[in-house]
């Protein structure tokens, strides 16, 4: 952004009228990849088209009684939340009767917005503690494991929200469950990148339109310098240093072989495409652009191949923030322990139908942009939206929202209320990954089984 007075508003409209990437320019070379490795069709369409899959968390739940729909089927009539999302009613799927039962509280009392989050991607228990930090790997983790390579980034982390604790978090438990859904371990959160101009920058390199690929190479050779450096000094060191130090040392040059690795990935896969857009310039001060310019870079991101996996927080679980912009001066999670009083539901209820409005957005953004087999980006998505919560006032985990938007490359049939009766969420998760080809994975956190009529 090179004027000052250039509003975020208008630089979310640059954003959408930029050109759209061209997602077969490296597609070929990456197929041989994976044919090379036998894994041809991991993560891609029948026809040939990269098959992404997005995680969006919206926080505190819902009001459940506007939120759902009377009927299930594919002539449901719409709910008054999800009205925002008539008009795209059959780019997108109910889904009703999905439990996270590990979220629920148990022996261990307090705590649902930091098990809402923390168990969200995981549906696994988490530790009770502070400092003893013992979670799950989550499904997106699962999946980047599996496909990243096919990519430059294994999966991006994202959040609308720059606000961190390190302590005081939900009822004794690590701040480190509330403030992320993606894990590593079971004891590793993967960091959240709040910052839009950083993520651009990961994703296109740094500069001015037409100059962002050669930034790139130069910092690529730099990188590679550095590397041939460091193990030319380890080498060296291993001739003198004590037995029992050779394995920290083997450890650490490890890592450092792994990311000459990703190195040597990326500049096989070509370098990105620059997008011909102004660099964001930071974090915007409203939520509404906040969240609609992380949708963009997700959209981008997607576009240009550069990952097949993200998740994005809105918003934390137990997020205090107001909606002034509704006209909601009040905090969110003040307002979801609203005793039913009519007003308070109201706002709530309000709240609810903007997060779907925004995921309306997404679906027809994402709609917008064709892929090399005359489908949509969207079409060749699995795209869900949720929250760790079901009744925020309640704090209940059974019959969480859930939105599966996309049709997976054809595995997936948009356009329906479905009713699952009681199953778990993690269900939904091993179908997911049997779409993307990843067909050994039959068991995930309190799965009983592979979700059907999806």
């Amino acid at each position: 952004m090179t004027q000052p007075t250039l509003s975020r508003r208008n630089l979310l409209r640059g954003l959408g009228a930029c050109i759209a990437l061209p997602t077969l320019a490296s597609l070929q070379s990456r197929s041989a990849i994976a044919a090379a490795a036998g894994e041809a069709g991991l993560a891609t369409t029948a026809s040939g088209m990269p098959l992404r899959t997005a995680f969006l968390f919206f926080p505190n739940g819902s009001i459940p009684e506007a939120w759902w729909p009377k009927q299930t089927g594919k002539d449901y009539a719409i709910s008054q939340t999800l009205q925002p999302l008539e008009a795209v009613r059959d780019k997108f799927q109910v889904m009703k009767g999905l439990d996270n039962v590990a979220a629920e509280a148990g022996r261990d009392g307090g705590g649902d917005h930091a098990r809402g989050n923390g168990t969200f991607l995981t549906s696994v228990r988490l530790n009770k503690s502070a400092t003893n930090i013992r979670a799950g790997i989550s499904i997106d983790q699962v999946i980047a494991n599996r496909i990243g390579h096919l990519t430059r980034f294994p999966s991006l982390e994202l959040a609308s929200d720059p606000r961190r604790q390190s302590t005081g978090c939900d009822s004794g438990y690590s701040c480190a469950y509330q403030y992320n859904i993606s894990w590593k371990s079971e004891t590793t959160p993967m960091a959240t990148e709040h910052n839009p101009r950083q993520i651009f920058e990961r994703l296109f390199g740094t500069g001015t339109p037409g100059n962002r690929v050669e930034n790139l190479q130069r910092r690529r050779e730099e990188q590679r310098s550095i590397l041939d450096y460091v193990m030319e000094d380890a080498r060296a060191m291993q001739r003198r240093i004590a037995a029992h130090d050779k394995r920290k040392l083997d450890e650490y040059l490890t890592g450092v072989r792994a990311l000459e690795a990703q190195i040597q990935r990326a500049e096989a896969m070509g370098d990105p495409r620059d997008p011909g857009i102004d660099t964001p310039v930071g974090v915007p001060q409203g939520h509404e652009d906040y969240v609609e310019m992380m949708f963009e870079l997700m959209a981008l991101a997607f576009e240009s191949d550069s990952t097949r996996v993200i998740s994005l927080m809105m918003g934390h679980d137990g997020d205090n923030r107001s909606y002034d912009f509704l006209g909601i001066s009040e905090g969110h999670h003040d307002l979801t322990h609203h005793q039913d009083q009519e007003d308070r539901v109201a706002k709530v209820q309000r709240i609810d139908q903007w997060y779907a409005g925004q995921f309306a957005k997404l679906i027809r953004r994402l709609d917008s942009v064709q892929d090399s087999d005359g489908t949509s980006v969207l079409h060749n998505s699995m795209i869900m939206f949720g929250s760790g919560n079901a009744d925020g006032n309640r704090h209940t985990h059974t019959d969480l929202p859930i939105l599966l938007a996309g049709s997976g490359g054809g595995h997936l049939q948009p356009g329906r209320c479905n009713d699952y009766d009681g199953v778990p969420l993690a269900n939904l998760y091993i179908r997911m990954t049997q779409n993307l080809g990843i067909s050994d994975v039959t068991e995930f956190g309190d799965s009983n089984g592979t979700l059907g009529d999806v």
